[in-house]
């Protein structure tokens, strides 16, 4: 039902979605035969279904490179997540990773579910690793390398100051989009980004899941490592636990707030890095993800459901950013409407508002000076349903019909 009302209250989002499912259809097709490529595809949908469909949009020897440092990350990630690991055993792991991915033959159980079946057959995404071209084979190796010290660093402590977030989030995140770079740089399709640039793009993303994710985080069982610092939650509460408690609402949603305003320091960077790539694809895969950051903050912010349940934007309104997200016009007019969003929400009495108006204003001001936004289409459309509802409901249907009919061939 409520997908139902969603595309009652959003209809112009069903044309979109119908689309994005074709493609997903469509992407699946492009598998390759053989085994190992076969699970590492596979596998991408599993951990990551987002992120599968951009990847999926790159040419062909790019969108190998990429997947393949997607799942050697995620395996890294997997071992850093498991808390059943010891430390002493766990450490020496992370930091040498890196040799491990050159090694068919190593292997070491660990995670849950999907990510189990990932380690365990790990070996398939180091066959397909060692078929990458010399370049990327490299670059990987490098980023593997400084991210596996530097969760083995944040391993033996908490992150205690904004810095040290920075740090950790460079270290799990920044290091991602520097490795990008690096392997686009080897495609020979872009140029190779600033650091600065590549490492907040990184950094915007990590911030955004961490924001959201609290609320999963918070619960998991076993106990699961927090990374909001200290710095910014203990202005609001004694304990990080304290905010998900409605006695704490006040506080909760004043940290969230602090939080959201720390991420979008990160927005102008993101519009520099974008706005000098070249290759149409490339330019999707980059472009999609910031865009959904962007969009998570907007509804995240000063949204006590945040310590509630799950804030993510709806799947529709997700269908229509992969849709119109194909120049730099639509990244910045996306960025400017739910910039807009989010400046609706502050309220005076926050005590972060005029910091978070003063960034906000900062990225409507990158946005404008693109002199592009006339030529966007608005990612933000009212709630109320602009089409007569039996009419929706009768298209819904077919649709649904023509969604059986495609998943079943």
């Amino acid at each position: 039902m409520g997908n139902l009302k969603a595309i009652l209250n959003h209809p112009d989002e069903l044309y979109p979605l119908l689309k994005l499912k074709i493609a997903s259809k469509q992407a699946e097709k492009k598998i390759p035969s053989q085994p190992h490529w076969n699970f590492c595809y596979s596998m991408l949908q599993k951990v990551s279904r987002s992120f599968a469909f951009v990847i999926q949009q790159l040419d062909t020897d790019l969108r190998n490179a990429v997947a393949i440092f997607y799942l050697v990350l995620r395996a890294l990630d997997t071992v850093e997540d498991d808390t059943s690991i010891p430390n002493e055993v766990k450490v020496p792991i992370l930091e040498a990773f890196h040799r491990h991915i050159y090694d068919p033959d190593w292997h070491f159980s660990c995670g849950t579910k999907e990510y189990k079946i990932l380690m365990d057959q790990l070996h398939h995404v180091v066959t397909a690793f060692l078929e990458l071209g010399r370049g990327y084979q490299v670059a990987i190796e490098e980023i593997t390398k400084r991210m596996g010290a530097g969760m083995a660093k944040f391993i033996l402590k908490e992150v205690e100051t904004v810095d040290e977030y920075d740090e950790y989030c460079h270290y799990v995140a920044g290091l991602v989009g520097l490795g990008l770079s690096k392997l686009f740089y080897a495609s020979k399709k872009e140029d190779l980004a600033p650091d600065s640039l590549s490492n907040s793009m990184g950094l915007f993303l990590q911030k955004t899941n961490i924001i959201r994710d609290y609320l999963e985080d918070i619960n998991e069982i076993p106990k699961s490592r927090m990374f909001w610092p200290r710095e910014i939650w203990s202005k609001y509460v004694n304990k990080l636990e304290d905010l998900k408690y409605e006695e704490n609402s006040v506080e909760a949603v004043q940290c969230l707030n602090d939080m959201v305003t720390n991420a979008l320091m990160h927005v102008e960077d993101c519009l520099k890095y974008m706005s000098a790539l070249r290759e149409p694809s490339i330019f999707r895969f980059c472009a999609i993800p910031q865009i959904m950051a962007i969009g998570t903050l907007a509804l995240c912010y000063n949204n006590i459901e945040v310590f509630r349940g799950v804030v993510k934007m709806r799947r529709g309104l997700t269908a229509k950013v992969m849709d119109r997200t194909n120049t730099m016009s639509d990244v910045y007019g996306a960025f400017f409407d739910f910039s807009c969003l989010l400046k609706s929400k502050v309220e005076k009495n926050d005590p972060n508002a005029t910091k978070t108006l003063n960034r906000i204003e900062a990225i409507q001001k990158s946005c404008r000076e693109s002199g592009v936004l006339n030529k966007r289409r608005s990612y933000v459309v009212s709630d109320q349903p602009s089409y007569n509802s039996a009419l929706v409901i009768a298209v819904f249907v077919l649709l649904a019909i023509m969604i059986a009919f495609l998943t079943s061939k």
